[in-house]
């Protein structure tokens, strides 16, 4: 986890990406059951996290999705894309195209997320 309040809290997904998690703290089950303070703090975090995602790594597209099938407890996924990643034009659920070019580097990604949590905690 790299950010919480009382509200949401936000994790990296581990993979060849940058890709973070928006996860409401209470466990509801569909959007729809999200009391209206946090639904728009999570659009507020969505786009925060975008804008940085499109600064720092310039990818071709950001991805994000809800899905909540295996987890349901709402929660958002915003994934920064390339050509180079090993899915693309795929979602990162889908068929594999190719082996990857693309390399997320731990330092880099670090780097950006410390940007971002100054971005969060600025935005409060």
């Amino acid at each position: 986890m790299i950010y919480e309040n009382k509200n949401i809290r936000i994790e990296v997904e581990k993979s060849e990406i940058p890709w973070l998690k928006i996860f409401t703290q209470k466990a509801y089950r569909e959007f729809s059951e999200v009391p209206m303070e946090i639904k728009l703090e999570i659009f507020k975090v969505l786009d925060i996290i975008e804008k940085e995602m499109l600064d720092f790594f310039n990818p071709k597209k950001i991805n994000i999705a809800s899905f909540g099938n295996y987890v349901p407890h709402v929660h958002w996924h915003i994934m920064a894309r390339f050509e180079e990643d090993s899915y693309f034009p795929e979602p990162m659920w889908g068929r594999k195209q190719r082996e990857g070019s693309y390399e997320l580097k731990e330092k880099e990604y670090q780097e950006f997320l410390k940007k971002l949590l100054i971005k969060l905690e600025l935005s409060k």
